[in-house]
């Protein structure tokens, strides 16, 4: 910013200054044009281990160094957004040196880029690289979201000793649970187009693809490297995020496995928003999205100052609690707090029964099954959910749920709220008469005009029954027990909706159909057809798996005059 511009925003700011704020917001907004005009900016290439050199920008505040450090690490150019000194004015007019990098292989940076593969060794050589600058104090703390959130992640896991804290945004820590394979079932609308967005193409290969959870998803795998993170972090996630459990595990594990300071030292932030906007009719109030903007520059002056503002003091966990959005009475649709997470529920087992009806009532001796025919050529398509390049979010489910290859149990109209807080599951006993097969389970709130909310919706492989580390070839009609993790949520269920559970094989292209045959096939032309049962007897009794936190009181009846 020249002379000129600042005392043209001098200005501007001073006729506007009663609507902005008084003199207050007046001298701060001079200050930080100020900053901007003194700000330093350079680019320099920060050696690698291996020799490779990657291109990062420097901005430093005004006056004498050394100062903290807040570092990004990004495969989108860290030249994104225009002038680099305007758009980190946030952190050096609060007195950070801010540093932003171009990863391995992208835009600047030398090397060959192989997404989120080398970011565990080169996080550890730019922030030891940072710690050795002349204007930095040692300190560096990391901030982003999304792949600058995973590259924070890493470089966590590297154990950099120069890295004091983090404040990470819907990113994910482990790519095979969550990322890639959730259930085994390759997430193919989110990793193919995105990599198509990065100029890497789709994979030429048979499909479907299988993987295994094997040392190459391990190295890259948060879960693996707890007790070696010393940083606290801030962790933010979304209801409908890509990667929304991602975040509350890596809370939970650091919370309570991690070193030094990262032990007892996280904080979680939930709120009710995806990776994009929401799509759907249902519309959560503004506040609902809120990414904890107002946490993360007191997070860093408090680890990277010493200051002593009391966020460490602050409960750990603070989540919204969705609720019913076209009832303005109805029970949440609020922010709650928590010292801990999942907050104190009561695991609820909501039962398969014939009729498609779902009750706490476990089933009797003659609950038999139900099976439908899944036909690779003519899968289910997606509606919203946790997605990426498509519509996301509470969509409705009504065109999906009245197939004949989907199963939809439900309650009766609730005669009071229901709230769940917390990971649900859904254990079920199933079957197939072919080679291999999938099975998609999604969490839906009924309303009471048929609108079908799509709240959670997870897959699982059955070649995975005994664990996703190996390939377990099933016999055909026998039945198995699995447990479909549909990851977590926070949800009041109103007075007169129903609680619904829908079972399918197929949602796509959110999930890679399924050839139903044990090896890949060059063409779906050569996939087969699966008859797939779901069982609810009192021996296989199917059943969703609620964390419930409360359950409201009946209301009264209305009595008087007619």
């Amino acid at each position: 910013m020249s002379e000129k511009q600042v005392k043209s925003q001098r200005a501007k700011v001073k006729s506007q200054k009663c609507a902005r704020g008084g003199c207050a917001g007046f001298a701060f907004l001079f200050f930080l044009a100020a900053s901007l005009l003194r700000a330093g900016v350079s680019e320099a290439m920060a050696p690698m281990r291996d020799g490779v050199q990657l291109a990062t920008n420097i901005i430093l505040p005004a006056g004498a160094g050394p100062w903290p450090v807040v570092l990004s690490r990004t495969p989108y150019g860290k030249d994104r957004g225009g002038d680099p000194a305007r758009a980190e004015a946030e952190y050096t007019a609060a007195g950070y040196a801010r540093v932003v990098q171009d990863c391995r292989g992208r835009f600047k940076s030398q090397g060959r880029y192989r997404a989120f593969l080398d970011d565990l060794e080169d996080g550890y050589d730019t922030i030891e690289w940072i710690a050795r600058q002349p204007w930095s104090n040692g300190k560096v703390g990391m901030v982003g979201g999304s792949a600058l959130g995973i590259t924070a992640n890493l470089t966590a896991m590297s154990g950099a000793p120069h890295l004091v804290c983090a404040f990470i945004s819907v990113a994910h820590a482990g790519s095979y649970r969550y990322a890639a394979f959730p259930g085994g079932v390759f997430l193919q609308n989110l990793n193919e187009e995105w990599l198509k967005r990065q100029g890497v193409e789709p994979e030429k290969a048979p499909r479907p693809i299988h993987r295994v959870y094997d040392d190459h998803y391990r190295r890259v795998d948060m879960r693996n490297y707890y007790a070696k993170v010393t940083a606290p972090f801030v962790n933010v996630a979304g209801w409908y995020d890509i990667f929304s459990q991602a975040g509350i595990d890596n809370f939970a594990g650091l919370q309570a496995q991690g070193a030094g300071a990262a032990r007892g030292n996280q904080k979680l932030v939930l709120g009710a928003f995806g990776h994009g906007p929401l799509s759907g009719d249902l519309k959560y109030p503004a506040d609902a999205a809120d990414r904890g903007s107002g946490l993360r520059m007191r997070w860093f002056e408090h680890w990277l100052k010493g200051v002593d503002n009391g966020v460490t003091r602050e409960p750990a966990v603070r989540y919204y609690v969705m609720g019913d959005t076209r009832d303005p009475k109805a029970p949440g649709n609020h922010w709650r707090t928590a010292s801990s997470w999942p907050p104190e529920s009561k695991i609820t087992p909501y039962y398969l029964h014939p009729e498609r009806k779902l009750s706490a009532q476990k089933p009797g001796a003659g609950g038999g099954r139900d099976t439908y025919t899944y036909d690779p050529q003519n899968p289910v398509p997606t509606a919203g959910g946790n997605n990426l390049m498509m519509a996301r979010g509470p969509m409705d489910q009504r065109a999906a749920s009245g197939r004949p290859d989907v199963l939809a149990y439900e309650t009766p109209p609730l005669e009071q709220p229901v709230e769940i807080a917390g990971q649900v599951t859904a254990r079920l006993y199933v079957s197939t008469d072919a080679e291999d097969t999938d099975f998609m389970v999604k969490l839906v709130d009924v309303y009471p005009n048929g609108y079908q909310a799509l709240v959670l919706d997870q897959a699982f492989r059955l070649r995975y029954h005994q664990g996703f580390e190996k390939f377990s070839k099933v016999e055909r009609n026998q039945v198995y027990s699995i447990d479909v993790d549909l990851w977590s949520t926070a949800l009041v269920f109103n007075r007169g909706h129903k609680i619904a559970v829908h079972v399918a094989s197929s949602n796509a292209p959110r999930f890679e159909p399924h050839s139903n045959t044990w090896l890949p096939v060059d063409s779906y032309a050569q996939a087969v057809k699966a008859a797939n049962s779901v069982y609810h007897d009192s021996e296989r009794p199917s059943a969703l798996l609620l964390p419930v936190t409360r359950v409201y009181p009946v209301a009264p009846a209305i009595t008087g005059a007619q």
